[in-house]
């Protein structure tokens, strides 16, 4: 009985406390953890941004389309009377309309205080069809700052009026 004690007591005294590389390893374990959660929240809440921003282009996108449709692509469409839904539209520079489309103008539409560029071109297929285009770029890269020349995204919707005569 006199040996089973003895090493019950050599265990407890190897067993006592905490070493200092076991505290060590713990920290770092608890570190990377952390720098995980911290990294998914941030690139979760940058997906979310860009999401809302490619949702929000193309909302713009299809009302332009929708309203000039509604107006049977006239040529004297102007998006800017538009204004009153949520959006400042204001004549301003775009990208390019297709080549083999005419184009209506360009304009920059503030959302949210994201800046959108937008542009409109339209081409007669028929005597009584016309190709609507509606382009809109916005720069996810620098958030919505800094002028069309930094768009790095593109929207872009087609759509057709019928125009009898």
């Amino acid at each position: 009985l006199g040996d089973v004690y003895k090493r019950q007591a050599r265990r407890l005294q190897h067993s006592k406390g905490v070493s200092l590389i076991e505290i060590m390893i713990a920290i770092a374990v608890i570190q990377v953890a952390i720098v995980g959660t911290s990294a998914y929240r941030y690139y979760s809440i940058l997906d979310t941004h860009k999401a809302t921003a490619r949702i929000t282009a193309a909302r713009i996108t299809l009302l332009f389309c929708e309203n000039w449709r509604g107006v049977k692509g006239a040529e004297d469409y102007d998006p800017t009377a538009y204004s009153d839904v949520g959006l400042t539209i204001t004549t301003g520079s775009g990208p390019d309309a297709p080549e083999e489309f005419t184009s209506l103008g360009s304009y920059t539409v503030i959302s949210s205080g994201f800046t959108y560029y937008a542009t409109l071109s339209w081409k007669d297929v028929d005597t009584e069809l016309r190709a609507l285009n509606v382009i809109v770029a916005w720069a996810q890269k620098f958030q919505g700052q800094g002028g069309f020349e930094n768009a790095d995204k593109t929207f872009e919707l087609r759509t057709y009026a019928y125009r009898p005569n």
